[in-house]
């Protein structure tokens, strides 16, 4: 070999994993040459496992001060685990949300990263075999992190908590119901725990503004011919503002929809139909007429509305609008369910066997706050309401939970399993409760510009 050859290949290896990572993740060659390529999965043909060491951003994963960490790959998911020096012997796993439908999985870190430590308690997290809408590997790969965690550090964590965002929320939910004995609480956030009532919901919404548009549409519709759809009911409902009067129909039936009348929904309607994905405002790009119906995850469609009355106000009696609406929308009978065990879209049955402690943005209107309370009249119907506290957050985003809200957040939930005393939550099935104009103050950490709504009382 010449003199110099091993310096040239390492220098050139550093170039092409710079621009491979530059192409996967949009970094800046730099940042990446310290990151490996991304390397084939063992278990999923086709796809990619990013290296757990390093961010999306290019930025080196270390351990915290007083911390040691241990990474790597096991059965084609990228896993990361953190364990403070001072342990006090819990595990919390942290599942991720929804990632797209790419073929390069990554593995990230809680935003709760510091202060589990800090506290000291070890954490958790997988990247998961594969992405898109796949709850079950979800479940599968972040049970699996806790037989890991011994192996890899030698010790067996005496309590393991449950936790994640958006579509980690349903892996908590799921999880803790396909394993009860493996958790001693959870703290979904911005949760899916509603399972396919998610579906529906996204279904309502463009159908409710089809039929009050007054432009025809079908399930299943291709997506091009849903965006020249689109382009009708926009200026028939005066969208993003000033709304016509079809529009504001249109907002209360999303309202209602999406957890009741509540404060600051005018600023969260105006914000998610200012959104834009795929170049369609937000809730009109979820459409799941455009997919199928689940999602690519199963065969088949999940969503139905054939017996869904909607509602525009709270009346005791339908409005004239109201029946003109329910006789005009398009009818959508399901072809699929949720299924019982890990497969397609699992089943949330209601009944959890350990303390849940969840956080909900009241103006999130892509996993709406809705499914907290979906979740709520599960639990009451299983007898497990004293195990379920739900708590609202005064936000239009989603997931946009400031850190103190979520550290009181855990910090409550550890204090009801070790204690048994079930923390304060919020009455969110109490419907005059959450049309307060106070409704979220109790547990809103952070002041929101784009949430307008009556200020809260001073503490």
């Amino acid at each position: 070999m010449l003199p110099g050859g091993n310096a040239m290949i390492v220098r050139a290896a550093a170039v092409v994993v710079s621009l491979i990572a530059g192409m996967l993740f949009g970094v800046p060659a730099a940042a990446a040459e310290v990151c490996t390529a991304p390397t084939p999965s063992t278990t999923q043909p086709g796809y990619l496992v990013a290296d757990p060491d390093c961010d999306v951003d290019g930025t080196p994963f270390t351990a915290l001060p007083g911390a040691r960490t241990r990474t790597g790959i096991r059965d084609g998911a990228a896993y990361r685990i953190e364990i403070p020096e001072r342990w006090n012997g819990r595990l919390v796993l942290y599942a991720h949300g929804y990632r797209g439908t790419g073929t390069t999985v990554y593995v990230g870190s809680p935003d709760l990263r510091q202060h589990y430590v800090s506290n000291g308690y070890a954490w958790a997290a997988s990247s998961y075999a594969t992405n898109g809408y796949d709850v079950g590997q979800g479940v599968r790969d972040s049970y699996a992190l806790i037989g890991l965690f011994k192996e890899v550090t030698g010790h067996s964590a005496r309590k393991v908590y449950m936790t994640g965002d958006s579509m980690g929320g349903h892996i908590t939910a799921v999880a803790i119901e396909e394993y009860p004995r493996a958790f001693a609480g959870a703290m979904p956030t911005c949760g899916v725990l509603g399972d396919v009532e998610l579906f529906d919901y996204f279904l309502d919404a463009s159908v409710t503004a089809a039929a009050l548009a007054g432009v025809p549409t079908s399930f299943p519709v291709e997506p091009a011919a849903w965006a020249a759809q689109v382009a009708q009911i926009k200026p028939a409902l005066g969208l993003p503002a000033p709304l016509t009067g079809a529009g504001q129909v249109w907002s209360d039936v999303v309202e209602r929809r999406s957890g009741g009348e509540r404060p600051g929904f005018e600023s969260s309607f105006r914000y998610w139909n200012t959104a834009q994905q795929g170049g369609l405002p937000f809730l009109f790009s979820v459409n799941p007429a455009t997919s199928g119906g689940t999602a690519g995850i199963a065969p088949g469609n999940l969503t139905d509305n054939r017996h869904t009355f909607y509602r525009a106000t709270d009346k005791a009696w339908p409005t004239a609008v109201e029946w003109q609406l329910n006789r005009d929308v398009l009818r959508v009978r399901r072809t699929a369910v949720a299924d019982p065990g890990l497969a397609g879209v699992p089943r949330i049955d209601g009944r959890p066997p350990v303390p849940v402690l969840s956080l909900h943005g009241i103006g999130d209107l892509f996993v709406p706050f809705s499914m907290e309370q979906e979740y709520a009249r599960e639990a009451r119907r299983n007898g497990r309401s004293h195990l379920f506290v739900s708590r609202a957050i005064r936000d239009v985003a989603h997931c946009g939970f400031a850190l103190a809200e979520r550290q009181r957040g855990f910090d409550d939930l550890v204090r009801w399993v070790e204690t048994g005393r079930r923390p304060a939550g919020d009455a969110i099935l109490d419907r005059r409760a959450v049309a307060s104009a106070s409704f979220g103050c109790r547990f809103t950490e952070a002041v929101r510009p784009l949430f307008v709504a009556p200020a809260c009382p001073a503490r």
